[in-house]
């Protein structure tokens, strides 16, 4: 392979349950063993929680999960040869994809790759396909100070203290772009130097708030250009002294939540199943719409699965709070894009965030759009007031998502009960920590009153 020239190490990675890059490096010489054999890593690596605890009792008779996951042991990356990727903020190195499987070869059927493979299998049984589009919102700032006293050292991390790049507020406008170009370039020539389709860069909303977008591709390979782009971009900023963050919602003044809007289209043979000749909906759309309604808010643990997820679904914010659709309306949750003869035509999900797993949100989508065409379902008539009264609430919390999650037969039938149990089971142990946190408005509300 001559694109291994100049390489001094091999960064063999794997995208967790939360969608973050996990992995080995090791140097260029060993790759050849790698590809030929995996290589080992702790099999608590899928059992982590968003603070990086472990959240199952590995070392008990019954941990809770797989029993080949009990006492840390091994699970085997196997990487994917045609999946190397130089870094172009780190040319010496490389990026190696891999998929962990048990130390036989065997599928873990909760890992997020898996997950979605299956879901695009159910695709492929009934000749269909799906096309998902990104807009991603993410936030760019100074670096202020990165939180590096010992006493900062905890699980979670204490967080790094920063300022903004612009005062924001100035929604895609020319000078905010130029003052902010030298970042963005750096982001945007990283994302086309490792090959990811970049479609537009632009300036978002909210202060320091940024939007790429991209050209629409196949559910597995849009999800490892989602990963790879949220860790090219806190990496590439790091290296320049700023902080990158797709967090939902961040807890400074004036900071905007960051959505993550996905479009997705469906096809048979090459050709778009929601492109009409009059604008209106086609059947197939009207099903795959109704699907991802009724199961809205089950999958809001797989779309939205932060605590603070839940605190960007506010209404008049250009993000949904109910349960319904529109024509071309950026309040609703499903926002319908259908020209007359239009070859794009698609639907956009605006409940998603940019913290959200893609493996995981993918299959939300394509398991609930299936089953309201399984099912010959309809859904009700668009909505023109996305934020009045009469449609049903997105979950408040994340504790409601998860409960919401734990009582869908549909998904239980379609992850299968280990991975549905092993899901609720991990976000069930994060919600669990926030619960027994001591916030600021409770001491605020309390400590001087009583």
């Amino acid at each position: 392979m001559s694109d291994r020239d100049g390489l001094e190490t091999i960064r063999v990675v794997f995208p967790d349950i939360h969608g973050i890059f996990r992995g080995k490096t090791v140097v260029a010489r060993v790759l050849d063993s790698v590809l030929d054999s995996g290589i080992g890593v702790p099999s608590t690596l899928l059992l982590k929680d968003t603070a990086h605890r472990t959240a199952f009792p590995v070392w008990f008779e019954d941990p809770g999960v797989a029993a080949p996951l009990r006492g840390a042991s091994d699970v085997i990356l196997r990487a994917d040869p045609d999946s190397l990727r130089i870094l172009p903020w780190s040319p010496h190195s490389a990026w190696l994809m891999a998929r962990a499987t048990y130390k036989d070869g065997s599928p873990i059927p909760f890992d997020p790759q898996t997950i979605l493979q299956s879901a695009v299998d159910k695709l492929a049984e009934r000749g269909l396909s799906a096309l998902f589009g990104l807009e991603v919102e993410f936030q760019v700032f100074e670096l202020v100070d990165p939180s590096l006293d010992h006493a900062q050292s905890t699980i979670p991390g204490a967080p790094p203290k920063t300022r903004a790049l612009n005062q924001g507020y100035q929604y895609l406008t020319e000078t905010r772009y130029a003052a902010a170009e030298p970042v963005l370039d750096a982001i945007r020539r990283a994302a086309e130097g490792i090959g990811l389709p970049v479609r537009s860069v632009e300036i978002e909303f909210g202060p320091s708030q940024f939007e790429v977008t991209f050209d629409p591709a196949p559910p597995m390979e849009q999800a490892a250009n989602m990963v790879m782009f949220r860790t090219l971009v806190k990496e590439v900023c790091a290296a320049q002294g700023f902080h990158a963050s797709f967090m939902a919602k961040p807890a400074l003044p004036n900071a905007v939540g960051n959505g993550w809007h996905v479009h997705q289209s469906l096809a048979r043979d090459g050709r778009n199943l929601f492109r009409s000749d009059d604008g209106e909906p086609t059947a197939e759309a009207l099903g795959w719409i109704a699907g991802l309604l009724e199961h809205a808010a089950a999958s809001c643990m797989l779309i939205a699965p932060s605590v603070t997820s839940y605190k960007r679904f506010q209404p008049f914010q250009l993000a949904p709070d109910r349960i319904a659709w529109g024509e071309d309306n950026r309040g609703a949750m499903l926002r319908a894009l259908m020209a007359p003869g239009d070859p794009a035509s698609r639907i956009e999900n605006r409940a998603p965030d940019s913290a959200a797993n893609p493996y995981l949100a993918f299959a939300a989508q394509i398991l609930s759009g299936l089953d309201g065409l399984d099912r010959g379902l309809t859904p009700p008539p668009p909505t023109a007031t996305p934020y009045a009264e009469g449609a049903e609430r997105l979950p408040r919390s994340l504790g409601d998502a998860i409960a919401r999650f734990a009582a869908s037969e549909h998904f239980r039938t379609a992850l299968g009960a280990e991975t549905a149990d092993y899901l609720v089971h991990l976000k069930t142990f994060e919600w669990e920590r926030y619960l027994q946190h001591v916030s600021d408005w409770e001491q605020a509300e309390y400590f001087g009153v009583f």
